[in-house]
């Protein structure tokens, strides 16, 4: 059991973990904190949907981010308000790392913690947010006020590490029919986008994976990697999903070293074995911390040399817009609870899918240009920060146009979402280049650029209701392609 001073513990755990941490109590106890030490700051970075504050706790020995000779580390909680050991997880880890003998990881560290991103969800203890959005399926459009929050953060510091946690939840009655469930404590996800840097890839799953299930088996929580589906021999088992509008991959496709982490539900309510689910998720997220401290400089070179390689943004390359899950022969034994017998017991999988391979790649344009008169494309290029260059009325550029023929669908991990058909796609100059925004791929998110604007990207914008006007059997597409400047 961690030990806080008196005037330092942490609202649930002061109750004894008899109820959650409202957002009055979290208001209170982190700006306790922020007036109790001098490596703290604590900033309001934005509103919810209610009004209601969103707080990031900002760790530095100096003046935040201004060291570029430290790490800078992002660590995100409750995205879905329902899922309360994240949060609860996070305010001990805030208090214990104000203790004297943490303060060496401030050495080498910037940290911003943030402890609740769905305030208005968390009230409720309901999943979504006030617009009942689901937050971790928004990073891709952005449209709502804590996503926005949260990437302006990112945007302004660049975080070289980010870890976004999650709860969760093994008791679906296909599971229970099957007659075993998941039962690990903590289980930890890297970014599978194959189109993020194979070498942060690597690194993840060989370097830190291992790390962080043995830290967290040596302070008894058991652990496993972050694989959704199933049951067996029902349904595949895969490394999640290759998505760009969670919390892990949307970082991640700017080749951030990024990870979710999630804590099992409470069976019966959010109140079981809450303060066991808290303490898990504390140890998880410190032992990023340990890690990133420890191989701080590796991470930051790891880093700089993949995003170089998106600003530079060579025309040409191949970026995927279709994967899908396959196998690549192995089989995964995993320790799964037993109903019958009461008890943890190891359970082969056949149908294991643990790698993404993509089925359809694109050449990288030099960029893209948008109707000036699309206030959805454009409102969403400024709601990502992107680049974007305003045309003077003359000139020209070598573009392509594709022509959608039909619209068909495909299966992306178990939804049907559309699959357009393109043909006839047209070269031409553009005679008007005032009427259009440039929208240049050599930028940090270039590969999120591509996958939203690619009218046949599986994590395209077309994909989402929002924007689903721009794909229209029989007509041109309205992004266009610069393929010369």
């Amino acid at each position: 059991m961690t030990l806080f001073s008196q005037d330092l513990i942490p609202p649930a755990l002061k109750d004894g973990f008899n109820q959650v941490t409202s957002c009055d109590e979290l208001s209170s106890f982190i700006h306790l904190l922020d007036d109790h030490s001098d490596l703290l700051n604590v900033e309001v970075i934005g509103q919810s949907v209610k009004g209601r504050n969103l707080y990031a706790l900002m760790y530095s020995s100096s003046r935040f981010g201004k060291d570029q000779s430290k790490i800078r580390v992002l660590i995100f909680a409750q995205q879905h308000g329902n899922e309360q050991s994240g949060k609860e997880g996070a305010l001990l880890l805030a208090a214990e790392l104000l203790k004297p003998e943490n303060r060496y990881l401030f050495d080498r560290m910037d940290l911003a913690l943030i402890p609740q991103v769905n305030p208005d969800g968390s009230e409720l203890n309901q999943r979504r947010n006030g617009n009942n959005m689901d937050l971790n399926r928004n990073h891709l459009i952005v449209t709502e006020p804590e996503t926005r929050a949260l990437h302006a953060l990112f945007d302004r510091y660049l975080f070289e590490v980010t870890l976004d946690v999650h709860e969760y939840y093994p008791y679906g009655g296909e599971w229970e029919k099957y007659g075993y469930r998941k039962n690990f404590d903590i289980t930890v996800g890297a970014v599978t986008n194959p189109n993020i840097s194979e070498r942060i890839r690597g690194f993840s799953n060989d370097d830190y994976l291992p790390y962080i299930f043995h830290y967290l088996n040596e302070r008894n929580f058991s652990s496993f990697v972050y694989c959704p589906g199933g049951p067996p021999e029902i349904a595949y088992i895969r490394h999640s999903t290759f998505d760009i509008n969670d919390g892990r991959q949307w970082p991640g496709i700017q080749n951030t070293f990024s990870f979710i982490q999630e804590g099992m539900n409470g069976e019966d309510s959010n109140l079981a074995n809450l303060h066991h689910r808290a303490e898990g998720q504390m140890a998880g997220m410190r032992g990023m911390l340990e890690f990133a401290y420890v191989h701080s400089d590796k991470i930051k070179d790891l880093v700089a040399s993949e995003r170089g390689k998106l600003l530079k943004g060579t025309a040409g390359q191949l970026v995927s817009i279709q994967s899908e899950h396959v196998s690549d022969g192995r089989q995964l034994v995993i320790s799964l609870y037993s109903y019958h017998s009461k008890t943890d017991t190891t359970v082969t999988v056949v149908d294991y899918r643990p790698v993404v391979r993509s089925i359809h790649d694109v050449s990288r344009p030099y960029g893209y240009l948008i109707p000036k008169g699309s206030d959805e494309l454009v409102g969403w290029a400024r709601r990502q920060s992107l680049k974007i260059v305003s045309l003077k009325a003359k000139g020209s550029f070598l573009t392509e146009q594709y022509f959608i023929t039909a619209i068909d669908s495909i299966d992306f991990e178990g939804d049907i979402i559309i699959n357009p058909q393109v043909s006839g796609m047209e070269t031409s100059g553009v005679t008007t280049p005032g009427n259009y925004y440039f929208i240049p791929a050599n930028q940090l998110k270039g590969n999120l650029i591509v996958l939203a604007l690619e009218p046949r990207s599986m994590l395209g914008l077309a994909t989402y209701e929002k924007y689903a006007h721009l794909m229209q059997s029989g007509k041109n597409y309205p992004v266009l392609r610069v393929i010369k400047k």
